[in-house]
C-alpha cells in the first residue's frame, strides 16, 4: 500500500511534495509548523515548549482563547515570533499497548489528516510536522513514522492540484532512521 501512495505522489511531484528533514522545527520558514500539543494548548515539554518558547508570549495567550483541544483534531494559531506565518496545534493519543491500537492508530492518523485539512481551509501551502505522539507520549517511532507517511501520502493524493509541501521533521537520529526505513522497504515492494 505504501509503495502505491508512494508512487501516487511521484507522479503529482510538480504539486506536492513530501520530504524528511532533520532539525529544529521552530527554524523552519513554511506557512505552517505543526504543534504536538497537549489538550489544553497552553504549552509543555518537548516540540510543545520549543514552539511556545520561541513564538513568545503572544501564542500562549491565543492558544488560551481556544479552550483546549481533543485528542486527534487541530486548531490554528498565528506563528508570531516563529519564522513560520501559523501554528498548527494537534493532540496526538498517549500510547497504552494494553489499549485499542487500532483506535490509537486512527487518533494519530487524525493528527496528520486534521491539520492537513486545516492548513488547506486556510490556503497554506507549505507544512512541518514533528514525530507526533513519539516523546513523551511514547507511541513506538516505526509505528508513528509509518502512520505519519501513509497519511500524508494519502491526503496528497486526494489533493493532487493543491501545491502542498509536506515536511516531516526529525529532531533525532532514531525518527530519521525510521523515516527513511520505511521508504526504502517500500520503493522495494516490501511493505503493504
Amino acid at each position: 500500500m505504501i509503495k502505491e501512495l508512494l508512487e501516487d505522489a511521484k507522479k503529482n511531484a510538480q504539486k506536492n511534495a513530501v520530504s524528511i528533514w532533520r532539525g529544529d522545527l521552530t527554524t523552519l520558514d513554511c506557512d505552517a509548523i505543526v504543534n504536538a500539543a497537549n489538550s489544553t494548548l497552553l504549552g509543555g515539554g518537548g516540540v510543545d515548549g520549543a514552539i511556545h518558547r520561541a513564538a513568545g508570549s503572544e501564542l500562549l495567550h491565543e492558544c488560551a482563547d481556544l479552550h483546549g483541544c481533543t485528542t486527534g483534531a487541530a486548531k490554528i494559531t498565528f506563528g508570531y515570533s516563529l519564522p513560520a506565518s501559523y501554528v498548527i496545534h494537534t493532540v496526538g493519543p498517549i500510547y497504552n499497548a494494553d489499549g485499542d491500537i487500532a483506535a490509537q492508530r486512527l487518533e494519530l492518523a487524525s493528527c496528520y489528516q486534521s491539520s492537513l485539512d486545516l492548513a488547506y481551509k486556510h490556503h497554506l501551502h507549505s507544512i512541518a510536522f514533528p514525530a507526533i505522539s513519539t516523546g513523551a507520549y511514547g507511541y513506538p517511532v516505526e509505528e508513528a513514522a509509518r502512520i505519519a507517511l501513509l497519511t500524508c501520502t494519502a491526503w496528497l493524493n486526494a489533493h493532487p492540484d493543491y501545491g502542498m509541501n509536506i515536511i516531516l521533521t526529525c529532531f533525532n537520529s532514531a525518527v530519521l532512521n525510521a523515516y527513511q526505513a520505511i521508504i526504502a522497504a517500500a520503493q522495494k515492494g516490501e511493505l503493504e
